[in-house]
């Protein structure tokens, strides 16, 4: 008898239990790509606890609150570049919002991320919006080339995400063009669209009253004077005067008309219902335009982003009630800096404004004048960043031009760093976690040898590039540093299994870990990025 039930014993370790493996999911049939501009891995940490509706929903899957737009220009347009093409902006071409293009045959030799400035009359401020600066392919296009039955539509706040995230060849692309919702794409103008901006027309036709203050938001309500603006910042509710666009455009209202356009585009097409899986992508804009003019620690910032979990929250329920098998990425296309002014006042230690005197023209001008020249000697687009050589430069003054340069930068007291074309293009492309790079790599992340700049400059930690916020923007992003940089990623799916890496990853990963849940193969080496695991446990998403 013993040595019965030792043997049986003795089975159960030798012979370990079948463990159950989980069913594959079919492939969604449609995929939602949401962008919500600088929305930082800060405020996604910040806000997490309040959340209730679609923003909950999000955090309730895979979540990764560490990522990374790896780059150093942490701009609307790179950002946006990388989200579905799976590529760095040194690969995607996309290395800013604007940069210099001296061989182009305007006087305005700034180019537009997101123009054709082949066309006549466009500059980099009033322009034809066109995809060709995009270097790459995007999921959608390659979607498409892989089953022509695929639709593919983007709406977003700003033609540069829109552009950058749809890329080529997508079956419809509206954006708002600070009047209403306008394509570059040849076609007629849905009903949906019509509709969307006649609604949109309306509410900045009338007046708006001031939002409700959540009680989450009170203590956030606190009022910042900033210097050469008559009214300070931090108390805000959105209350605007009849007509005011550029109020409209600030407000949750942005988010709110564009996320219905996506909706109405969806249910009109039918996206997600037919035989091949769908891409819907929505750019929503307004965190970005609010932190610009409010900062990002204030009252604004935080109706906003409640009012963002609600009508998200909408969106995905009236796509639970369509019976919509979707699958959801989120991320941003890059962080964002509070004002400095209100740094100091929440413990966030020393903080100032960028000194006028580094300002690209003033620079310049300074250095013409020591070293005799006359005429612009420098080219750029603020005070940090990417910086041309003049090409009307004599060649035997831009060694001394350029070595004035490195000298006049290096040696100012808000200047962290400065990098010459040939230290960047010797520097190998970066691999390995984003968040162990130098700065270095984080430029070299973003160079571009055919429009990058002679050199590179990095203002220190806590410099707002804003000299004067008399109007407009009060504060900004750009930098090179992680606050600028990091941005959560989150992926949802009805039935998956959620969890938490804490780990950074990058936004490059989005394109191939979508590819891979729909099977789309991608060519060896095509992308910077790689697939992530989104199954927590035996089984993957990912390719072999």
């Amino acid at each position: 008898m013993k040595s019965r039930l030792l043997a049986a014993a003795l089975a159960l370790f030798a012979t370990p239990a079948a463990v159950a493996q989980p069913t594959p999911q079919p492939r969604p049939k449609l995929i939602v790509m949401i962008s919500v501009d600088q929305f930082s891995a800060d405020l996604f940490a910040e806000y997490r606890s309040l959340w209730s509706g679609g923003m909950r929903r999000l955090a309730q899957g895979a979540v990764f609150p560490s990522g990374y737009q790896s780059h150093s220009a942490t701009e609307t347009c790179p950002g946006h570049s990388t989200i579905l093409t799976g590529a760095r902006p040194a690969r995607t071409g996309i290395i800013a919002n604007d940069w210099i293009d001296q061989s182009v045959a305007r006087a305005d030799k700034q180019v537009y991320c997101s123009e054709d400035e082949r066309a006549p009359g466009s500059t980099s401020e009033d322009y034809s919006v066109s995809d060709i600066h995009l270097r790459v392919p995007t999921l959608g296009d390659l979607m498409r080339r892989a089953d022509p039955r695929t639709r593919v539509v983007a709406v977003a706040g700003k033609d540069r995400a829109a552009v950058m995230m749809s890329g080529h060849d997508p079956s419809q692309r509206w954006f708002w063009n600070d009047h209403a919702f306008v394509t570059d794409r040849p076609g007629e103008t849905p009903a949906a669209v019509t509709a969307a901006n006649q609604h949109s027309a309306l509410l900045v036709a009338r007046a708006r009253d001031a939002m409700a203050l959540p009680a989450a938001c009170e203590s956030r309500s606190r009022a910042v004077a900033v210097p050469g603006r008559a009214s300070p910042v931090g108390t805000g509710r959105f209350a605007r005067a009849a007509g005011d666009e550029e109020a409209f455009r600030e407000s949750p209202d942005m988010d709110r008309v564009t996320l219905a356009l996506a909706e109405a585009l969806r249910e009109d097409l039918r996206l997600g219902e037919g035989a091949a899986t769908d891409l819907l992508i929505i750019g929503l804009s307004a965190t970005d335009r609010i932190g610009h003019e409010y900062g990002t620690r204030g009252s604004e910032m935080c109706i906003q982003l409640l009012a963002l979990d609600r009508i998200l929250g909408d969106f995905f329920q009236e796509l639970d009630r369509r019976g919509v098998d979707f699958v959801v990425a989120l991320t941003a296309d890059h962080g964002g800096l509070d004002l400095p002014e209100r740094a100091g006042q929440t413990g966030g230690g020393p903080a100032a404004r960028v000194d006028r005197a580094l300002g690209v023209t003033r620079m310049g001008e300074a250095i013409g004048r020591r070293l005799g020249l006359r005429g612009p000697v420098l080219r750029g687009d603020g005070p940090f960043g990417d910086m041309w050589l003049d090409r009307g430069l004599p060649a035997r003054q831009r060694g001394r031009v350029l070595a004035e340069a490195l000298r006049a930068y290096r040696t100012h007291p808000q200047v962290h760093s400065v990098f010459t074309r040939a230290e960047i293009l010797a520097s190998p492309a970066p691999s390995g976690p984003p968040d162990s790079w130098t700065l270095l790599q984080r430029i070299r992340a973003g160079f571009d040898p055919q429009r990058s700049g002679d050199f590179y400059v990095v203002l220190k930690p806590r410099i707002t590039p804003i000299a004067a916020p008399v109007t407009g923007s009060v504060a900004t992003h750009g930098s090179i540093w992680d606050y600028d940089r990091r941005v959560p990623i989150l992926f949802w799916r009805r039935a998956m299994t959620g969890f938490e890496q804490p780990l950074a990853v990058e936004t490059v990963d989005i394109m191939p870990t979508l590819a891979g849940i729909i099977g789309l193969r991608l060519a060896p080496g095509s992308v910077d990025g790689r697939c992530l695991d989104l199954v927590a446990g035996p089984g993957t998403n990912c390719p072999d």
